[in-house]
């Protein structure tokens, strides 16, 4: 650290969105202040546990599809700057049963957008990958341009790439307290106090510590990842792809095998409500931690239902409808809120984080963020902030 007490934009929360904004601030030339409780990257917020799927031809809308490409773009650069491998194209294969999930929509924008991908049934799936058990009747949309990207090796790019660039970081130092003027951000930290002319907020599972200057309608809940041992593959099939599943058994997300590490699957819906200053259980706390998992392998991927290899557990920072929440503070056009990324939103980070600079260097709100404003909530009914309740 410098000594200095006041920037141009002050981060707090430097886990995969604050660190790729306080990468693209400081190339812009705004002295940039990085504050994170932990040592990013780390295991407290959503960015450990390995890899996250980076697909195109997503749902929710054309502005997901055209944030997607462009954060692709984006890793791919930051890849070239690091030096250092941040994403593989190993396709990723979404299926799904239709009385659950439609890839109408998706299909549509992805259309649109001129992204690549092909529709294939069930009998198609288990020609190419033997492995992939998907009963009659289920779809499937194949993206070949599709991949993952190495979750900590991207934060560390960042990291690397921000302090190049200037910026400042604040490591292992606790948030207390965040006021704000028209003109002025004031943080005060276990390490001192610090002021900027903006402030970005991305906190992610941690929002509910920034109360009473900002109160977002996010609920945090703890999920469980696990490694699986996995059969050897069969040499006459494709390697497997990164995958999504959509069934009544629940929604669930995986990676092929990285060097004997096991099949990682995940569960996207469901999970146990978690609050700063709860105790986190880890993996294994919970019978279902690992019995979702092999539910779900043994029904569509039975060759990977081995002895789990390795689990942990990990954060999901959850906005009512699974959107993300992009704004500016209720009251303070020099606070921009980034949260709610709902375990959906690491792809997009490099997009994000770029976009939130922009703002603040350029004082022009990016189109692409519009759909992701917090007014979304009060217009249609008063938000509970910080509910418990969580359904599967």
């Amino acid at each position: 650290m410098s000594g200095r007490t006041g920037y141009d934009v002050v981060v707090v929360g430097a886990g995969s969105i604050g660190m790729s904004a306080g990468y693209y601030l400081a190339k812009r030339g705004l002295r940039t202040l990085l504050i994170d409780a932990f040592d990013p990257p780390h295991r407290n917020g959503s960015h450990h546990g390995g890899p996250r799927l980076i697909r195109h031809a997503y749902h929710g809308g054309p502005h997901y599809v055209r944030l997607a490409l462009r954060a692709d773009a984006l890793w791919q650069e930051l890849e070239q700057a690091s030096g250092i491998r941040l994403l593989e194209r190993s396709g990723v294969l979404n299926v799904a049963d239709p009385s659950v999930h439609s890839f109408a929509e998706r299909l549509r924008d992805a259309d649109e957008a001129g992204v690549r991908y092909e529709r294939l049934d069930a009998s198609d799936v288990r020609r190419r990958w033997p492995g992939f058990a998907v009963p009659d009747g289920y779809e499937a949309l194949y993206e070949p341009d599709a991949g993952y990207l190495y979750s900590e090796r991207c934060v560390e790019a960042c990291r690397q790439l921000a302090l190049k660039a200037g910026a400042e970081l604040l490591p292992n130092t606790t948030a207390i307290r965040v006021t704000a003027t028209p003109s002025h951000v004031s943080v005060r930290t276990t390490r001192g106090t610090y002021t900027a002319a903006n402030a970005i907020l991305s906190a992610g599972a941690w929002f509910r510590t920034l109360a009473p200057f900002v109160r977002l309608p996010i609920r945090t809940v703890r999920k469980a990842v696990g490694w699986f041992a996995a059969e050897p593959v069969d040499d006459r099939a494709q390697t497997l792809p990164g995958f999504t599943i959509g069934s009544r058994l629940g929604s669930y997300y995986g990676f092929p095998d990285m060097g004997g590490a096991g099949l990682k699957i995940g569960r996207h819906d469901g999970g146990r409500p978690w609050k700063p200053g709860d105790p986190f259980e880890p993996f294994g706390a919970y019978p279902e931690d690992e019995a979702d998992l092999r539910r779900a392998l043994e029904a569509f991927l039975p060759g990977a239902a081995g002895r789990l290899v390795q689990g942990v557990a990990c954060k999901y920072e959850l906005s009512p409808d699974e959107n993300f929440i992009i704004d500016t503070h209720a009251e303070y056009s020099n606070v921009l809120l980034a949260g709610g990324f709902s375990g959906h939103g690491f792809k997009f980070a490099s997009a994000v984080g770029k976009a939130l600079a922009d703002w603040i260097a350029d004082g022009v709100a990016p189109a692409d963020l519009a759909p992701f404003s917090r007014s979304r909530f009060a217009e249609s009914a008063p938000p509970v902030y910080f509910s418990e309740e969580v359904t599967s």
